[in-house]
This record gives C-alpha cells, sequence and structure tokens, in this order.
C-alpha cells in the first residue's frame, strides 16, 4: 500500500498451538480511571508500517484484533520513529532519547545508564519486569529484567529446540509473553514488552518471509495493490547515490520485490506474519482480561520502524521517507475519557515519547535525560498543552558505508519535509500537503528558496538541540 496518507532458569517454553481461527473474544468496554499504579503491556512489532492495519484503512490486511484495540483506545495517526533501524529504535523506547544521545547507532548496546530507562525505573519502584522477544541492543541484559527471554538472535522465524521439531518465532514469542502473565507474582504490578520479530524478513533466507503453516490459506489468491511509486521512474528520481544497484534498500528490492509475481508472494507472506502477530496480541489481551486486569493495565501497540512496500524502487526502512518512519501506535488506558474511545490522534507523537508514558502511568516522572513527552497530555481530561510539537527532527547514522546504508536527517513537519544526506552535502524539500507521496524535490526550485533556508535553519536548531 501507497503511504500518503538465558530465559531465568532455563525454564523449557511450552509449545502452543492455536489456529488464527482462534475466537476473537470481545475485550469488554474501557471503564472509568483505573487506579495507579497501571500495569503496562507493550506490543511492539518489527518492520510494520503505519497503514499496515484494517484500522487505518489498509483493505487487504486482517488485524482483527488490533482494530478492536483502536476501537476501545486511542489510534495515533502521525506517529513517527526518530531513527528507522531495529536496533537504534529499540533503544529510544528503553530511553526515551534520540540516537545521538543514548548513543546506539545501530546494534551496539546504548549508553544511558539502566537505572534511567523504563523498565529499570518500574523495576526499582516494585513493579515486576519481563522482556519478551527480539533485543538488538547488544548482550541482553537478563539480570535487570524478572523474566527475560530476548534472545531470539539471529533473525530466523523457525526457531529450532532441543527436542522435538522447530518452532516458528511468533509461537515462541506468545508462549513466552503468556508464561509472563501467568507466572507473575500475585499483588504486584507489572510491566510486560512482547517485541514480536514479526514481520521482519529472514533476511538471508530466499524466501524472505516465512509464515506458519496454518496461515497458506491467508491471502490466497488475493492481489496485492502495487504502490503508485513502485516505479523504475520513481527510483530514478532518488538521489544516485541511493538510485544504483549497489544501495542495500535496492538490493532488498531486488530480494523481494522485482519481478511482479514476487511481488505478490513476498506481499502475502508478508501479510501472513503480521496477522499471525495480531492474532497473538489478541491472546494476550484475552489472558489479560481472563485475569481481571486488562482495566488496570495500559496496552500499547507500536513497532520499531516503518517499511517501504517497494516505493520509490525500494525495500526495508533506514530512510527519511514517509513509508520509512511513520508506524502504527494505539494506546488503551483506563483513564482514556469516554469520548476518545475509537478516536483518532493527529498529533505528532514520537517513539522518544513512549518511555515517558509509561512511567506516567506508574506514577513516576520521567528520568531527567528522557527527551519525550508523556502522551496522556493529548488525552487527558484537563486542556490539551499548547506547545505540543508540530515538527521533529530524524536521524540515522552510515551503516558499514555510505554506498550501503548512508546517513541520513530530516526535519519534518506535517506540511513540508526537509532532508539532508551529511555524506553527501545533498538536500531535498518536499512539500507533503501538496505531495504526499514524495515524488517532486522543490530544493531545487528558484521559487522555495525561502522556504528552504527557514528549514534549513530550524533543522539546525533542532539537531543541536536532539544532541
Amino acid at each position: 500500500m501507497s503511504s500518503p496518507s538465558p530465559r531465568p532458569g532455563g525454564r523449557r517454553i511450552p509449545r502452543l498451538w492455536l489456529g488464527l481461527s482462534a475466537l476473537c473474544l470481545p475485550l469488554g468496554p474501557v471503564t472509568a480511571a483505573a487506579p495507579r499504579p497501571l500495569n503496562v503491556v507493550l506490543l511492539y512489532a518489527d518492520d510494520w508500517r503505519h497503514d499496515t492495519l484494517g484500522a487505518a484503512g489498509n483493505p487487504v490486511v486482517r488485524t482483527p484484533h488490533l482494530d478492536r484495540l483502536a476501537r476501545e483506545g486511542l489510534r495515533f495517526t502521525n506517529s513517527f520513529v526518530t531513527t528507522s533501524i531495529c536496533g537504534v529504535s529499540r533503544a529510544t523506547l528503553l530511553t526515551g532519547q534520540w540516537m545521538s544521545r543514548h548513543g546506539n547507532r545501530a546494534f551496539e548496546m546504548f549508553r544511558t545508564p539502566w537505572t534511567e530507562t523504563y523498565p529499570g525505573r518500574l523495576r526499582a519502584a516494585g513493579y515486576h519486569v519481563g522482556h519478551v522477544g527480539k533485543w538488538h541492543n547488544g548482550k541482553f541484559p537478563a539480570e535487570h529484567y524478572d523474566f527475560g527471554a530476548g534472545r531470539i538472535t539471529p533473525m530466523r522465524h523457525w526457531l529450532p529446540q532441543p527436542e522435538g521439531p522447530p518452532v516458528h518465532v511468533t509461537r515462541r514469542n506468545e508462549a513466552d509473553a503468556l508464561e509472563f502473565l501467568r507466572t507473575r507474582p500475585a499483588g504486584r504490578p507489572f510491566c510486560l514488552t512482547l517485541a514480536f520479530v514479526a514481520a521482519h524478513a529472514e533476511d538471508q533466507h530466499p524466501a524472505q518471509f516465512l509464515p506458519q503453516p496454518d496461515s497458506a490459506s491467508l491471502y490466497a489468491g488475493v492481489q496485492i495493490p502495487v504502490p503508485p511509486t513502485a516505479t523504475e521512474e520513481h527510483h530514478r528520481r532518488l538521489p544516485s547515490f541511493i538510485a544504483n544497484e549497489r544501495n542495500e534498500g535496492r538490493v532488498r528490492w531486488h530480494w523481494r520485490f522485482d519481478e511482479p509475481a514476487k511481488y505478490q508472494e513476498m506481499m502475502r507472506n508478508y501479510y501472513r506474519l503480521v496477522t499471525e502477530a495480531d492474532a497473538v496480541c489478541g491472546r494476550v489481551l484475552a489472558e489479560l482480561e481472563r485475569q481481571g486486569v486488562l482495566e488496570e493495565t495500559l496496552v500499547v501497540f507500536t513497532t520499531d520502524n516503518g517499511f517501504f512496500h517497494g516505493e520509490h524502487g525500494l525495500a526495508d526502512k533506514w530512510y527519511p521517507h514517509e513509508e520509512s518512519i511513520r508506524v502504527p501506535l494505539i494506546v488503551r488506558d483506563p483513564r482514556l475519557p469516554a469520548a476518545r474511545r475509537g478516536a483518532t490522534e493527529a498529533a505528532f507523537a514520537l517513539n522518544v515519547d513512549l518511555a515517558p508514558t509509561v512511567l506516567g502511568a506508574a506514577g513516576l516522572p520521567a528520568s531527567p535525560g528522557m527527551q519525550g513527552r508523556d502522551l496522556t497530555a493529548l488525552y487527558a481530561p484537563e486542556r490539551r498543552p499548547a506547545d505540543w510539537r508540530t515538527e521533529f527532527f530524524y536521524e540515522h547514522a552510515v551503516i558499514r558505508n555510505k554506498d550501503f546504508i548512508p546517513a541520513s536527517e530530516a526535519l519534518v513537519r506535517g506540511d513540508w519535509k526537509y532532508m539532508f544526506w551529511p555524506d553527501f552535502g545533498r538536500e531535498q524539500l518536499f512539500h507533503l500537503a501538496a505531495d504526499p507521496r514524495e515524488e517532486r524535490d522543490l530544493a531545487g526550485d528558484a521559487g522555495r528558496t525561502g522556504q528552504l533556508v527557514a528549514m534549513r535553519s530550524r533543522f539546525q536548531e533542532l539537531k543541536a538541540a536532539a544532541r
């Protein structure tokens, strides 16, 4: 779709195999304000952009449980990451900081003290804290968690088991999450981060996206619409340092999308992984309801970055285009006013905001180094803040070398976007209000010089503030 708009004690994981046709149990109405501190469940998916939701208007993908979450919560329609790559975005989730401050530029551990992260703060405050699934920030710090199952690396969809056949990674994520919820100590608030591997590709496998056999009938025979900008012409419009066969976004496009039949099969399997993860979200929510704690729990669904579905002749993420940096965000909060349930929120929400929001749900202030803001300010009964952001700074470091994945930066507003490619000194300017697919670069337009200069100046201010 186009996007204009270890494990503690070495416990064995039970092998659960529930079909995707499991009942979509109603979660029930959101009731009046729950007492603090709230429990927290973060449903955190991978390589999943803002419009890969039925609730966001996608006419193909099936996400019934997340759609229900949106009906009972608040869906943010302008949610973005400040760096679009797995490890950095996950470090930002934990720290509430831009890459420039936390220091993870790709896959290493961030430099922010653990005591300032949201799981560190919550555990110190008496929470039972767990992490399930993908980690991607150096060695998994099991000593900092009450329950840790965060060693799913490298990125494989089928995981070998000491006994029996391999298990699919989404089933592993599900089993671990349910084990956390069912073994947590009674009477203590809890925080679970369920970090799915789905819908990340298994990059070294020819098939890329490897769903479970039970999903084979999903999307069978469905024709996936090809984005309007997924053309050779649009690829040639990119700067030459991206519009070449050495760039990793183009290499992965060849892996997945360079033939019509391949595009269809890859996207069907990608959507199958998405629907599988959605089903697990439903089971987690049903378990919270079974335990009688759903209305005492802040539930957040979001993802680590967006994903090119062939737009601009590219695959994957990294760059400042909308498809890459814009992500889904749904917040189901027992404190949400009745009038906002099932509504959407258009204010800019960033992944730096999630850590302060989680801490706020526990009645804790943000850590001093956190750069985001508590999102409840946008839906609390009190008056909305007049100073909520209307723009933000985006950054991404060079990976390996500038031919592989060059560094990129941007100033993003609702109507304009300024991109800067520091390895090449190249500027780009897009009028998003008139050109939401970013097809026409106006940086060289003499009539837009004033806009370019103003954006460049503000970009430098926000860049300095992030650092």
